[in-house]
C-alpha cells in the first residue's frame, strides 16, 4: 500500500504545489515528512479510495478528495475522469481542501450544502484569481449585490474563513510552490501577489515557521537550539530559533525526544544549547510547579489559519477551566468543527504553551494528548488545585 502522510493530524497523500490560480509544479513535489499510517488510517484512506471508483453518493458530504494535478477538490461521487490513487488527497471537511488552496470542482460542486453555495464557490475562484490586487468587503459585496456583514458572515459560515483569511492561504500556497520551484525571494513575493517585502516578512514566521528565504531552502540552514531537562512530567525537550519557541515536547526518553526533533526539522542544523534556553526551561519549570500560571514565550511554528485560530482561543481559557471540543468549535463559529478543533489540538506542537490539554470531551472524557493521557490528567489537575486553594 502507498504510504501515507499526516496533514492536519489526518493520514493523507503527500500536499501538492498548488497555486491557487492553476499552477502547479508536479516536478517537484512538496516535502512533506513520511509517517506510518496506523492500520485504522490505512483501513479508512483503503474504504475513502473504493468510495471514489464506485462513486459511492453515500459518501458525499463525509469527505472531499483533492487532485494534485488539476488543484481541484471533488465529492466522492463525482463524474469527472478517475484520478490516480498516488494524486489523491483526502479531506475531512472542505474547509481544509480551500485553506490548502484547492478549488471547488465545477461539475460536482462540493460546496453546495444550501442556497448560499454558489455565491462562495464563485467568491473562492474569484478571490483565488485575484491575490494580485485583493478587494476589499466592500467591493466583493458590489459584485454580488450584498452587504459586507452579509456578506462575509455567508462565506464564513461555509468555508469557516474570512475572504481575507482565504486571500493570504491563496498568497502563501502560491509563495510555497514559486519558493520551492527555486524562485528568488523577491520573484516569489511578487509573484504570489504580496506588494511589499514587509508585508511577506510580518507574516513568514506564522504561515512558514521560518523566514521564506529558509522555506525556500526546506529548512536548510536554520538553527535550532535545544535542551532535555528532567520535570515532573518526565523528560522535558524545549527547542528554539532565534524567532521563538519551535518545539516543546514531553516524554520518558531523552534518546526519543531528540530523535523526533531530528526527524522533525531534518535540513536543519541543531545545536544543544542549555545557556541560550535556560530562561524559557526556567519559566516552563516554574509553570509545572505552580508558581506560574500560564507559559509565555514568542513562538515560531507553522500553521493553517483554521490552526492559529483554535490555538488562539485556547491561549485565552483560563487556568483551571475547561471547554469542550464542540464549545472550542461553537465559539470559533463553526459549530460542525469539533472533530477539526481536536485535529487542531492534536497538531500543536508547543505543550502547554499552547494550552491544548484544556480541552476535553463533551462526556467529560480526556479526549487525547499526544504526551499522554496521564500528563494531561495531572496538568489539569495541578490547574484545578491552584485556582481552587487561591479561591479559598
Amino acid at each position: 500500500m502507498t504510504s501515507l502522510v499526516y496533514i492536519n493530524g489526518e493520514a493523507n497523500r503527500p500536499m501538492p504545489l498548488l497555486d491557487p490560480t492553476g499552477e502547479i509544479d508536479s516536478d517537484r513535489p512538496a516535502p512533506v515528512p513520511r509517517v506510518p499510517g496506523t492500520p485504522k488510517a490505512q483501513r479508512r484512506d483503503l474504504a475513502r479510495w473504493k468510495a471514489i471508483t464506485a462513486r459511492d453518493t453515500s459518501q458525499d458530504g463525509k469527505f472531499v478528495y483533492g487532485v494534485r494535478s488539476t488543484g481541484i477538490f471533488c465529492r466522492p461521487s463525482c463524474p469527472s475522469r478517475k484520478p490516480r490513487q498516488d494524486g489523491v488527497v483526502f479531506f475531512s471537511e472542505t474547509g481544509m481542501a480551500l485553506r490548502a488552496g484547492f478549488r471547488p470542482c465545477l461539475r460536482c460542486r462540493p460546496l453546495q450544502r444550501d442556497a448560499h453555495s454558489e455565491l462562495v464557490e464563485r467568491l473562492c475562484r474569484h478571490i483565488a484569481s485575484h491575490v494580485e490586487e485583493p478587494e476589499s468587503l466592500e467591493a466583493l459585496g458590489s459584485r454580488e449585490g450584498l452587504s459586507p456583514f452579509h456578506l462575509q458572515r455567508v462565506f464564513k459560515r461555509i468555508t469557516g474563513l474570512t475572504p481575507r483569511e482565504y486571500g493570504d492561504a491563496c498568497r502563501v500556497a502560491r509563495l510555497k510552490a514559486r519558493l520551492q520551484a527555486g524562485q528568488s525571494v523577491t520573484e516569489a513575493l511578487y509573484g504570489a501577489g504580496y506588494g511589499s517585502s514587509s508585508r511577506l516578512y510580518e507574516r513568514s514566521s506564522s504561515r512558514l515557521g521560518m523566514t521564506p528565504a529558509t522555506y525556500g531552502r526546506r529548512g536548510l540552514g536554520a538553527c535550532i537550539n535545544y535542551e532535555v531537562a528532567d520535570c515532573c512530567l518526565g523528560k522535558v525537550l524545549v527547542a528554539a530559533t532565534a524567532s521563538g519557541l519551535c518545539s516543546l515536547q514531553f516524554g520518558d526518553s531523552e534518546r526519543c525526544l531528540v530523535a523526533s526533533l531530528k526527524g522533525e526539522y531534518a535540513a536543519a542544523k541543531l545545536l544543544r544549547n542549555p545557556k541560550a534556553l535556560a530562561p524559557c526551561l526556567q519559566q516552563i519549570q516554574a509553570y509545572l510547579t505552580g508558581s506560574r500560571r500560564n507559559v509565555d514565550l514568542p513562538l515560531d511554528i507553522r500553521a493553517t489559519a483554521f490552526q492559529w485560530r483554535v490555538w488562539n482561543h485556547l491561549k485565552a481559557i483560563p487556568e483551571g477551566a475547561v471547554q469542550t471540543y464542540s464549545e472550542v468549535a461553537e465559539a470559533l463559529s463553526r459549530p460542525r468543527a469539533a472533530r477539526a478543533v481536536a485535529r487542531a489540538c492534536a497538531s500543536n506542537q508547543v505543550a502547554v504553551a499552547i494550552p491544548c490539554h484544556r480541552v476535553i470531551r463533551a462526556d467529560g472524557g480526556l479526549g487525547g494528548y499526544r504526551w499522554g493521557l496521564s500528563r494531561k490528567e495531572r496538568l489539569l489537575d495541578s490547574e484545578r488545585a491552584r485556582t481552587s486553594g487561591k479561591s479559598a
